[in-house]
């Protein structure tokens, strides 16, 4: 598990339905573009907005498109550990090739009841388990303590962690091992993530850039420090950008701007406002990334 793994968003018609057909466009282009991995029906996808079946139809599209060339992750987070166990065996049977598990949210359980929620995934055996830790969403931390209990779990074989401090990405990395593997889950200190270890990086932005975020993944790995401190500043206004509003709706916009899926999201999400669309489009095309009519200016 390691490379540019883009979190996918969720592409819906106008009449609120799953949009089937582009989200098999960005799943292939996703794959043309070098993503090393695919992770579906997270909470850049909307998970809660989602139910089972439609998980389940956005995972066989990846499953079916991805074709055993790269790991299809899927998102299988829940309040309750009886939620998360049930998507865990729902991804397995559809096919997935792991499962992204958030800490439970909401109820804000103790490090004693993540530790036993994990294990409870972990030894169910349906599928190899991420741990998925970001406080500012769920309201409660996985400390590197607890993640030490958990890491040698032959079913636990990684992290993403959205926590951006150094130190706590320095700690995660003494537990990385050859089946624990330690992921980026925050695009802008990414870089200083890979650069200290990290074997890769779930993205948001991989949605809009796919082929610079594999590039910054492969600089890195192959020592070019310099190429990947570019790549970063090229793709900097873009962090920024994305998270004018909450995720995913500035991403959406975005490929909304490229042509490649309307900006629809479910409530209580809306589409981006106006106010943060002009910086939107100046940070794609400070990435190069094509627009079109006035948007190119």
């Amino acid at each position: 598990m390691a490379g540019s793994i883009p979190a996918l968003v969720t592409p819906f018609q106008r009449g609120g339905a799953l949009d089937l057909v582009a989200f098999e466009d960005l799943v292939d282009w996703q794959l043309q573009q070098g993503s090393n991995g695919l992770v579906i029906g997270g909470s850049t996808g909307e998970s809660g907005a989602l139910d089972e079946s439609e998980l389940a139809a956005l995972l066989e599209i990846g499953v079916r498109r991805a074709g055993g060339r790269v790991p299809v992750i899927a998102g299988t987070g829940g309040a309750a550990t009886g939620k998360a166990l049930r998507l865990v065996r729902l991804a397995a049977a559809v096919g997935a090739d792991a499962a992204l598990a958030v800490t439970p949210f909401y109820s804000r359980p103790t490090q004693a009841g993540m530790l036993a929620h994990f294990r409870l995934l972990a030894d169910d055996g349906s599928l190899p388990v991420i741990l998925y830790n970001v406080p500012s969403r769920t309201g409660v931390d996985l400390l590197p303590e607890s993640v030490a209990q958990l890491a040698p779990h032959p079913r636990i074989i990684g992290i993403k962690e959205a926590v951006t401090e150094p130190q706590r990405m320095s700690a995660l990395l003494q537990l990385r091992s050859a089946q624990f593997a330690v992921l980026s889950g925050d695009d802008p200190t990414a870089l200083r993530a890979l650069r200290a270890g990290a074997d890769g990086l779930i993205s948001v932005v991989a949605n809009l850039v796919p082929a610079l975020t594999a590039e910054l993944c492969r600089a890195v790995r192959n020592g070019q420090m310099q190429a990947a401190q570019e790549i970063d500043a090229m793709l900097a206004p873009l962090y920024a950008a994305a998270a004018s509003e909450p995720n995913p709706i500035p991403v959406k916009a975005g490929l909304a701007m490229m042509r490649r899926m309307n900006d629809l999201l479910r409530l209580p999400l809306l589409p981006l406002s106006d106010v943060y669309r002009p910086a939107l489009a100046a940070a794609l095309r400070h990435a190069r990334v094509p627009l079109h009519g006035a948007l190119a200016a």
